[in-house]
């Protein structure tokens, strides 16, 4: 039987970059005492009050079919915040709710992309991305995000990589997996380019409300000459504990959002109303629990590097913002997925490979800070006996 071109693109873009984390699960579930390091699952429970909203909204019928665009109170709520955040007018007319950040990011793409097209997008990147891009037929091209420049894109690099087929500069701030956050002057020397090129500025910004004591987060959305070509896509998953419930959105243009209204239609019609409700009291303040979430993987963040930095040749990385930090662990002449393989058969320690999010961290590790204190200092003190137990040769 014939299958469409997309299941080719897409065949080995799946579960296989998270095989080492699925191999953690298994042996956990067998009995093996397994730290597991490797998926970003926020640390608290989503707050009761959230549940509360959605349990009532449910006893009263807000079940039933939603609006494509999203829901009346929902988009209220959601345009009161990016109007005070952006300091500019963003109407309801600019915005769309999809079940979560990877479904807002396939509706924009799929709108925005078409075969031969290209894609700059940072690399490192956030492992779906990838899949994402390839879904459209579109091109990953890979811009190198440079460890001497807090892995935070430059416009050179963007720049040398732009071709007659760029269509989308695809931006990730607070960034996933390095933890790094973009500063006003590289916002707009992007921006630049974006507008010098004709280019889309696709935004994922779901870590915006993790970030670390002592760095700013900003945003293209708030730059009005980029106004007609930015789309930022977020959701409740990480800034609300609430990953489960799927609750995302984009917002860009007025025209954007009536180009991209019918994909969403057709996708499933918008979110669950009763979710909708919990959604729009989400983001009608800020998160009860992502301040205690980001002192917490801040601090374990300085804990890992105390534990680790200067190990056997291991260099831990400085995160701004997020739930990781990364360990270079090249001195140990392994690759990321030979380091974190050994790790976890060895020592019982997931973490994931550099690999899984693409060739500019071959031979690091990301390191979920999600777990407890003492579970995080515990594979600190497994990782240190496993690389000491190495040969000599193997890690000088």
């Amino acid at each position: 039987m014939r299958f469409a071109p997309i299941t080719d693109r897409l065949a080995h873009l799946g579960g296989a970059k998270w095989d080492i984390h699925s191999r953690a699960r298994r042996m956990a579930a067998e009995g093996i005492a397994v730290i597991e390091l490797t998926i970003g699952e926020p640390d608290v429970p989503t707050p009761p009050a959230l549940i509360d909203v959605a349990e009532a909204a449910m006893r009263t019928g807000r079940t039933g079919y939603s609006s494509g665009r999203g829901e009346a109170a929902l988009l209220c709520a959601l345009s009161r915040r990016y109007t005070a955040r952006s300091g500019r007018t963003i109407g309801t007319d600019q915005i769309l709710c999809l079940p979560g950040t990877q479904t807002s990011l396939y509706a924009v793409l799929t709108a925005l992309l078409q075969p031969g097209d290209e894609v700059l997008l940072g690399d490192p990147m956030y492992a779906a991305y990838e899949g994402l891009i390839a879904s459209t037929g579109a091109a990953m091209v890979p811009v190198p995000l440079h460890p001497e420049a807090g892995f935070r894109m430059q416009a050179e690099d963007v720049a040398a990589r732009i071709t007659p087929r760029s269509r989308v500069l695809f931006l990730n701030s607070p960034h996933n997996p390095t933890g790094a956050v973009l500063r006003a002057d590289d916002l707009a020397a992007l921006g630049r380019l974006a507008i010098r090129h004709d280019l889309w500025i696709v935004c994922d910004e779901v870590y915006e409300e993790l970030v670390f004591a002592g760095t700013t987060f900003l945003s293209p959305l708030s730059d009005p000459r980029l106004a007609e070509r930015v789309v930022v896509v977020s959701s409740i998953s990480k800034s609300h504990a609430a990953p489960g419930f799927r609750s995302g959105w984009c917002v860009g243009s007025a025209e954007f959002a009536s180009r991209v209204l019918p994909l969403s239609e057709t996708l499933l019609f918008g979110n669950q109303p009763f979710i909708a409700d919990m959604t729009a009291r989400a983001v009608a303040a800020p998160s009860p629990v992502a301040a205690g979430m980001a002192a917490r993987f801040a601090a374990r963040a300085d804990l890992v590097r105390r534990r680790l930095d200067g190990v056997a040749g291991l260099a831990v990385g400085r995160p701004e913002a997020g739930m990781f930090v990364l360990i270079d662990v090249r001195a140990t002449g392994q690759t990321g997925r030979e380091f974190a393989l050994g790790l976890l058969e060895k020592a019982g320690v997931a973490v994931m490979p550099g690999e899984s999010f693409g060739q500019g961290l071959a031979g690091w590790v990301r390191v979920s800070l999600t777990q407890p204190d003492a579970v995080l200092d515990m594979a600190c003190a497994r990782i240190v006996a496993h690389v000491g137990a190495r040969p000599e040769k193997a890690i000088a």
